[in-house]
């Protein structure tokens, strides 16, 4: 098949990275929260122990109510950079 190079540069697609990082942000965020309310809810003499060793990395945080809303503020942070940095390291490598 012989392709054009102007033919091969239009039919690259290029990541959104703000939209990108929203997707994962809101993604991670709503998964951290969700795996907290279970182990909440779940309940037992040691509960989210491993969980609870992102207090390390997330000051504040818990496994617990509270600690649900802010683990999602933590985790809604590092996915929206997160997808930043993913799609402009993407979008480097795609535009070469």
């Amino acid at each position: 098949m012989n392709t054009k190079p102007d033919q091969m540069d239009r039919a690259i697609i290029l990541l959104n990275g703000k939209l990108l990082g929203i997707a994962l942000g809101l993604f991670s965020g709503t998964a951290l929260f969700l795996m907290t309310i279970f182990l909440v809810v779940k309940g037992g003499p040691h509960v989210g122990e491993h969980l609870n060793l992102l207090s390390a990395f997330f000051p504040g945080y818990s496994v617990s109510y509270l600690g649900s809303v802010i683990g999602f503020g933590y985790a809604l942070v590092v996915g929206f950079i997160s997808g930043l940095v993913l799609g402009a390291v993407y979008n480097s490598f795609a535009r070469r």
